[in-house]
């Protein structure tokens, strides 16, 4: 029962801090004078991966390369199975063709550099530090490219989402409050995994590709859904995009920076090739007429249900 009510605990503070930590970060760089645009792309994006990053890390430092490593290549999964198949079942999402002819091949690339990390079966420093780099790289070539097509700022400023001006001091508290929040619940949310894995005689990797994967994609979950209920179909799918390639080349990126670890075999057998599949069936269906429709979207939520059906089956 303890490893349950941390894993409950940790899903729910993960994403309170991570709100926090947002709504926080987001004040202050406005207090600062940053654009919308530069606030969209970079704070919200780190943001929302936050609770993916502080659990990753607390995995791989207690020697938990499955729940460090399943956590993220499980929420690229579930960011393109399941988030984006509910986005689009709540209604038509229009690509732009300019903003996904650069994302869309940066995510390919990404994709494709995770794919070769995991086949050499360990996440070393100089793999995070290439991968840490090309994440450098997007976002300063995106945040130049940007600024050459005004039309994209309304797209930035809605992802943003800024909130009610606050003043500068309670802006930071809020910060730290969310920051500290984040590691505390990614702590509890780990240990119970570990935990809730040895009791139930499952694999710590299983658990970091389903529950822990989809806790810490709640960020994503909650902005898509707003997203489409206001009618911005290009916030949401610009949030699964930007996400998955925050999660590829910052998560990974800094988690092997910091605690080098061991990738879990079964991860290489099978399910880095499931993300792959879904990376491609979210390239096909964006390029195919540049919009995503509902019935690609109960594709794609189809397409989970049997991810999850094959590895509960597995376990």
């Amino acid at each position: 029962m303890l490893d349950i009510l941390l894993v409950a605990v940790g899903l729910i503070g993960l994403l309170i801090g991570g709100e926090f930590l947002v709504r926080g970060s987001v004040a202050v760089a406005r207090a600062a004078g940053l654009s919308p645009m530069v606030i969209g792309l970079t704070l919200v994006g780190f943001g929302t991966s936050a609770p993916e990053l502080v659990t990753s890390l607390q995995a791989a430092a207690i020697g938990s390369p499955g729940i460090a490593v399943g956590n993220v290549v499980g929420s690229n999964i579930g960011n393109i199975l399941l988030i984006l198949g509910i986005a689009a079942s709540m209604g038509v999402i229009v690509v732009d063709r300019g903003a996904f002819a650069r994302d869309g091949l940066v995510l390919a690339i990404a994709s494709l550099a995770a794919l070769a990390v995991v086949l050499s079966g360990a996440m070393s420093r100089p793999a995070g530090a290439v991968l840490f780099a090309l994440l450098l790289s997007y976002l300063a070539f995106t945040l130049i490219s940007e600024r050459r097509r005004p039309q994209a700022m309304d797209v930035y400023e809605a992802e943003a989402d800024l909130p009610a001006p606050m003043a500068t001091f309670p802006a930071i508290l809020t910060t730290i409050a969310g920051l500290a929040g984040t590691i505390l619940a990614a702590k509890a949310l780990v240990t119970g995994s570990v935990g809730l894995a040895q009791l139930a005689g499952l694999s710590e990797t299983l658990i970091g590709l389903t529950i822990v994967a989809i806790g810490t994609s709640m960020p994503e979950l909650v902005t898509s859904v707003i997203a489409m209920r206001k009618g911005e179909g290009d916030v949401a799918f610009g949030n699964v995009v930007g996400s998955n390639i925050f999660n590829i080349l910052g998560i990974l990126g800094i988690t092997a920076l910091i605690s080098p670890l061991a990738v879990p075999p079964e991860i290489a057998r099978f399910d880095i090739w499931v993300m792959l599949a879904a990376t491609s069936a979210l390239i096909v269906a964006a390029v195919s007429g540049w919009r995503i429709t509902r019935g690609e979207g109960a594709v794609l939520l189809l397409g989970y249900l049997v991810y999850l059906g094959v590895l509960i089956a597995g376990a």
